[in-house]
């Protein structure tokens, strides 16, 4: 996975885990916490998070697992308030 961007010790990231829609939730938090524990061991931080069933297909298995390095303006835009049918927040 940090192989297809050369993160480094220290970036601050995004994790997604996106459930396919047959995918327990608590079994997504068990991906959560695996991959911030993977990230963790290598000395990425993850500061901001979403896991949950946001982009699904028919009730399929698993998830998928998304991680953006966030830059100052990147952290900005995503922290600004959000009011739509299926995110809500910084109200």
């Amino acid at each position: 996975m940090t192989g297809d961007l050369p993160f480094s010790t220290g970036d601050k990231t995004f994790l997604l885990v996106n459930g396919m829609g047959g995918t327990p939730l608590i079994e997504l938090y068990l991906a959560f916490g695996e991959a911030i524990a993977w990230l963790a061991e290598r000395g990425i931080e993850v500061t901001r998070s979403l896991v949950g069933n946001y982009i699904t297909s028919l009730e399929m298995a698993g998830c998928s697992i998304t991680v953006c390095r966030l830059t100052p303006q990147l952290t900005e835009l995503w922290d600004a308030p959000v009011e739509t049918p299926a995110l809500r927040w910084g109200r």
